[in-house]
């Protein structure tokens, strides 16, 4: 068969990318077709995401890929992180630049909601953990400081969905990205209305949800234009990019809950794949949260902070005239003695702004001993991943009943191999490491079977087999 083009816009919190993903029929290739920055930007006193360049970038990307592929293009999928949103109003005009789930406005908020709703009756309706950054406590502060803006709104969409409106002029909201807003009850499959309903937020906002693999319309005529491409078809995949992930998870064990993934970038998102969700106390008590997957799974997980410690590390370095690339600082690390550990959720880890300053006091105040140079505060950073990716293990095992044999790590944080020995040693599991590319080889694997290339997640899993290279670290 003649090669098939799928194109996958994949957004991270640090950087997004067009890919194109290229089909013969047994094997998938990848070729980036456009990279470009991300990040939050400070407005006045608010942390806000600049979605219009963001979408001007995917568009650039989208006409390099029509003029390189033309008529090859079948469809076009997008994923992105979870939790933030954007509100259109009847017309759709966005309500405002979207905040950056690091804004400091949600501080205090989950105590606010418990005393309206508690504790026990919000994991009930969601099966969700708590944090602050969850669009459910976005929505509370926006209640409070901006009802007027909330009054305004007619639709609720996550950043994805976003996208897809100015795609295709779609205003679904697909369920993996909806399952990490702590507003979706999990055994309704279906936005969690009455208990929205007791914290007085509009229940209109919230419209109609699809699964992932649903196709949801063609090319805006303009976009199409624009880009050279037609009236490509747009597919919803996982659009929440650790859902995307977990689908590219390169496992043979379907269906059993005998290995965990860590989906690692800025989060490391650590958990396993689970037929129901699980909603007993125990998971309550960890703090884990139970998120859609692709066909009806749940990904019971804990969202730990990630290599935003590294990523804000480096950027301190940088404020004192030091500047390093992440290789340089793994080695650093690595020539370092195990030393001090900390909670890597530690609040003042969040957006602080000098990172060596946070982890510093962080061991100051457990008595520790205080990390100065370079490589001894990124290695501080990796063991107290590690550590805490230990602790999560143990929970997820005593929670779901299963022997967890192996652990999965994908995404960029997998080319880290000083935190894969770490993990294992911590672990004492058998870490996978990679595909890099996970996250987008979902996307475009989702692509695939809804255009009938692809039957099952199984046989999804298998060409991520075949088409990437992994690498085993064996505890020590």
């Amino acid at each position: 068969m003649s090669k098939q083009i799928y194109l996958g816009i994949d957004l991270g919190a640090e950087s997004g990318r067009v890919m194109a993903g290229s089909w013969d029929g047994g094997r998938l290739g990848l070729e980036e077709v456009h990279r470009f920055g991300n990040g939050g930007v400070w407005v006045g006193e608010t942390f806000r995401w600049d979605l219009v360049r963001l979408w001007a970038e995917i568009q650039n990307g989208l006409a390099i890929a029509g003029k390189k592929f033309g008529d090859a293009v079948v469809s076009i999928g997008v994923d992105t992180w979870g939790v933030d949103f954007v509100l259109l109003d009847r017309k759709d005009e966005m309500l405002g630049l979207p905040y950056h789930y690091r804004d400091g406005r949600t501080r205090g908020m989950m105590e606010e909601a418990f005393g309206k709703v508690s504790r026990d009756e919000i994991f009930a309706n969601t099966g969700s953990q708590f944090m602050e950054i969850n669009s459910l406590y976005q929505l509370l502060a926006l209640k409070k400081t901006n009802p007027e803006l909330l009054a305004s709104a007619d639709r609720f969409l996550m950043i994805a969905d976003w996208l897809n409106w100015c795609l295709c002029g779609s205003r679904v909201v697909e369920f993996t990205n909806a399952s990490t807003t702590q507003c979706l009850n999990p055994a309704r499959r279906t936005w969690a209305f009455e208990m929205l309903r007791k914290f007085g937020l509009p229940e209109n906002i919230f419209g109609e949800l699809v699964e992932p693999g649903t196709k949801i319309g063609q090319l805006r005529e303009s976009v199409a234009a624009l880009t050279g491409l037609g009236r490509v078809v747009v597919i919803a995949p996982p659009t929440h990019d650790t859902a995307a992930a977990v689908a590219g998870v390169p496992t043979a064990n379907t269906g059993r809950a005998n290995w965990a993934y860590i989906s690692s970038g800025t989060w490391s998102l650590l958990g396993i794949e689970s037929q129901t969700p699980l909603l007993s106390k125990n998971v309550l008590e960890a703090n884990l949260t139970n998120e859609g997957g692709i066909d009806g799974t749940w990904r019971v997980l804990k969202n730990i902070m990630g290599l935003w410690l590294v990523q804000q590390l480096k950027r301190s370095f940088e404020v004192r005239g030091k500047n390093f690339d992440y290789a340089e600082l793994v080695r650093l690390a690595a020539a370092e003695k195990t030393s001090s550990v900390i909670d890597p959720d530690d609040a003042r880890c969040l957006n602080p702004a000098n990172m060596a300053e946070a982890i510093q006091a962080c061991c100051r105040e457990a008595k520790q001993s205080v990390p100065q140079t370079e490589g001894a505060l990124v290695r501080c950073a990796l063991e107290s991943l590690a550590n805490k990716y230990g602790d999560v293990l143990a929970k997820l095992e005593q929670v779901s009943g299963e022997k967890i044999e192996c652990i999965h790590i994908v995404g960029g944080g997998s080319r880290n191999d000083l935190l894969n020995q770490l993990t294992a040693n911590r672990c004492k599991r058998p870490v996978i490491a990679g595909p890099v590319e996970t996250t987008v080889l979902g996307n475009l694997l989702t692509q695939l079977r809804a255009s009938g290339q692809v039957r099952s997640l199984s046989e999804m899993r298998e060409i991520v087999r075949k088409s990437s290279d992994v690498r085993e670290f064996a505890p020590q």
